[in-house]
């Protein structure tokens, strides 16, 4: 695909409705480094105004799906095969923010880890995750 600009991250957003459903917004996408952010709201919480943990792995997948998509051939697909979370601290409040960056791009795998922050910059969890990578169709091939 290459590198977004600025003005493509919306449009990266509308591949994903749930990421846009949730509210998930990015701030910076390239090769090596995809970032978003996830803003705390009741909506999202599980028992005691905490933010739900399925939240912040949406995050988190979605930033490393970026990566994967960015770094992927043209016309190329993928989907996530694999992700492993820790939960560190609960987020109560604010935004999550979710760094992504790629360990390996392999030709058929991608595996990404995602550090999450609160706006304390304190590490709240670690995702690492496997993409597929699914080349681009041949000519006359089904897709």
């Amino acid at each position: 695909m290459g590198v977004p600009s600025a003005a493509d991250f919306d449009a990266l957003l509308e591949l994903m409705p749930f990421a846009r459903t949730l509210g998930i917004r990015i701030e910076t996408a390239a090769e090596d480094e995809v970032t978003g952010r996830l803003d705390w709201s009741p909506q999202l919480c599980t028992a005691g105004g905490v933010l739900h943990g399925g939240a912040l792995m949406s995050v988190a997948d979605t930033v490393g799906a970026l990566v994967a998509f960015i770094t992927m051939p043209s016309g190329a697909r993928t989907t996530t095969l694999e992700s492993k979370t820790n939960f560190f601290r609960a987020v109560t409040g604010g935004s999550v923010r979710a760094v992504a960056r790629p360990l390996h791009t392999g030709k058929r795998t991608i595996v990404v880890r995602t550090e999450l922050f609160d706006d304390d910059h304190r590490l709240v969890g670690h995702v690492v995750q496997t993409q597929a990578v699914f080349p681009p169709a041949k000519h006359g091939e089904a897709t």
